[in-house]
């Protein structure tokens, strides 16, 4: 078990694993699965059908509702939003009805932004600042904007990429070298070692 502040609540049979910190006021329920390394900041609340996996850095007053998933690596900025219900209504119970909302390896969620449910945000995606995500985004994408729309590609450590082409072509990141291929608007690693490694 990691370091747990005493104004953190870590409801009975909640999963954390190693080197995981929860921070002030943090709330942690029963049914959590929360991977080793992981850091929940200020004022963090984690439902009972919630999975998510290592080293995952969720910043300060983030709710993460019930039927989300956050895989390895993935980083929540201040305040992000995280819906599960479609069509809420307070006068209509639709537990029943949760969207799953998918978060792949290494996304980034920027501070403020919103993930409506029922979405995947593919592989080291780069949502910004603000942005509302309404549709599945693909691995790698850099979205904005409200709606959510894409207007370029980010390497694995966040550094854009420029392709040489519209639909295909090749990238090199900036600041590690790694290579990146696009085939048909689809963005892999060029290396299918590296892909192996981290997927």
């Amino acid at each position: 078990m990691g370091l747990i502040h005493p104004t953190a609540v870590v409801d009975p049979g909640a999963q954390l694993g190693a080197g995981t910190r929860v921070s002030h006021f943090a709330h942690v329920c029963a049914g959590a699965r929360i991977g080793a390394d992981c850091a929940l900041g200020q004022g963090v609340y984690i439902g009972n059908e919630v999975n998510i996996g290592r080293n995952v850095n969720i910043q300060n007053n983030v709710s993460v509702y019930d039927a989300v998933t956050l895989e390895d690596d993935v980083f929540c900025g201040p305040s992000v939003v995280f819906t599960n219900v479609h069509n809420p209504r307070s006068e209509v119970t639709r537990k029943h009805e949760y969207r799953p909302t998918l978060v792949k390896q290494g996304a980034t969620l920027g501070a403020n932004c919103t993930v409506v449910c029922g979405v995947t945000i593919g592989r080291y995606a780069f949502v910004g600042a603000g942005a509302v995500v309404s549709r599945n985004v693909p691995d790698f994408a850099l979205m904005v904007g409200v709606p959510a729309k894409q207007i370029g590609w980010m390497s694995r450590v966040g550094e854009r990429l420029k392709f040489s082409g519209a639909h295909d072509g090749e990238a090199v990141c900036p600041a590690t070298g790694e290579r990146y291929v696009m085939n048909n608007g689809a963005v892999r690693f060029a290396d299918s070692a590296a892909e192996g490694s981290r997927g």
